[in-house]
């Protein structure tokens, strides 16, 4: 599937960009014991408020969109450098092994953070318990084997990599008629993006998957290994709009351009999908479906221009090569793998306490991000787990060891791929 040359230089923004889509995850999860309704989230705070609610339907409409665009990208990048073997091989090594490696390792600490959140209640928290009770849930193997985490994600990147290899080995098959089909999906993506009406065009697409999700908004497909289709069906949109940006960049920066009429779209679409979002408590009311379909291209919008605007902002700020910029991004793959036990916990611990949201809020997201930032630079970094994660270990940052290993890890280190490649 090819049109043009692929560039294979390091794009430092995107890289930032990827970096910020997953820390957003953190964050995202962070907030979820502050809303004011409950959820069915594992603790809900003493401290709440409708700002939270507000933060969650933004961030939650654009991150993993914004990542599989960016995991399309890079898996494009990353095949026409390497080849399909070798593409296949770091395919199963950075994303296969640890989803399942990090399923056995994440599942029974959630299953423990939903028992201490339960237990939290009536303030009788038994931490070694929970965990007992968590390790016990594994006796129950094969069922739910790789289900009930926040490793869903990386089975989708695996479902929609694998769709896109058929799909070119298909093209290969039929040489002439696959270029031409390649060829005119590429000039019609072209259209749409260069066209002023993408705005209207894009999120109307989106909307048909939105419009067959069970909830208002993006569905979490973590309950089964069976493909959520309408999930499926956009992610790999945004996978696939990511591939062709890859194949042709000048694509890319029409649509990441900054405009004052894209910011006030967005915003608007922000606004209108607060007001049209407490409509989907109220099932019953006689234009429910009317304000659900509203909701859902307005949603769309909101998704779309917040996808284009991040990564157009990056591109101004973060263009140029840094080493903090490349240590967060990095490590930001470790991060978002391990967060969740963390941040369940840290939720716990400070749901009782007296103290405004936004300070505990603050707390569980930073602390979080310090002790798997350390966990990193201390056991994954110059390990053969940071070689799995990034592609090759590399010399400690914050904990700097003079040891030859350290110096040899550290001299091999060029063009190292980003966890989405």
């Amino acid at each position: 599937m090819t049109t043009s040359t692929v560039s294979n230089e390091r794009i430092h923004y995107l890289d930032a960009v990827r970096a910020f889509a997953l820390l957003l995850g953190v964050v995202f999860h962070a907030s979820l014991s502050f809303l004011p309704i409950y959820i069915g989230w594992a603790v809900m705070d003493v401290s709440t408020s409708q700002v939270v609610g507000g933060f969650a339907l933004i961030s939650h409409s654009f991150r993993m969109e914004l990542f599989f665009l960016i995991a399309g990208f890079f898996s494009c990048m990353t095949l026409s450098r390497k080849g399909v073997g070798s593409f296949i091989q770091s395919r199963f090594i950075r994303i296969a092994i640890p989803f399942m490696a990090g399923w056995f390792l994440i599942k029974p600490l959630m299953v423990a953070s939903w028992i201490m959140g339960a237990e939290s209640v009536r303030g009788e928290v038994n931490v070694l318990n929970s965990l007992k009770l968590g390790l016990q849930s594994l006796q129950e193997l094969p069922a739910g084997i790789f289900v009930g985490s926040h490793l869903w994600f990386l089975y989708y990147i695996l479902l929609i990599t694998t769709l896109f290899l058929a799909l070119r080995k298909v093209i290969q098959l039929f040489p002439d008629s696959g270029t031409v089909l390649v060829r005119k999906i590429y000039d019609i993506v072209s259209w749409i993006i260069l066209t002023p009406f993408a705005w209207l065009l894009l999120p109307l697409m989106t909307s048909f998957c939105l419009w067959r999700m069970q909830q208002w908004g993006v569905d979490t497909p973590d309950k089964s290994l069976a493909p959520h289709w309408p999930v499926l069906m956009m992610y790999s949109g945004f996978f696939g709009l990511g591939w062709i940006f890859c194949r042709r960049q000048e694509l890319l920066q029409s649509f990441i351009r900054i405009s004052f009429g894209k910011v006030a779209i967005c915003l608007l679409s922000i606004v209108l999908s607060g007001y049209l979002h407490r409509y989907q408590s109220n099932p019953g009311h006689p234009n429910i479906q009317l304000y659900h379909a509203a909701y859902v291209f307005c949603y769309a919008v909101m998704m779309w221009t917040l996808v284009a605007l991040t990564i157009g902002l990056f591109h101004q700020f973060f263009e140029k090569p840094s080493r903090v910029v490349r240590y967060i991004a990095d490590a930001s793959y470790w991060i978002y793998l391990v967060h969740l036990p963390i941040v369940i916990w840290l939720q716990i611990a400070v749901a009782e306490w007296e103290m405004n949201w936004a300070l505990k809020w603050g707390v569980v997201s930073t602390v979080t991000i310090a002790i798997a930032v350390l966990l990193y630079d201390l056991l994954v970094r110059p390990t053969w787990v940071g070689q799995v994660l990034n592609g090759r270990r590399k010399e400690r940052a914050l904990f700097k060891m003079n040891s030859r290993k350290d110096a040899k890890t550290q001299s091999g280190e060029q063009g190292v791929e980003v966890a989405t490649q």
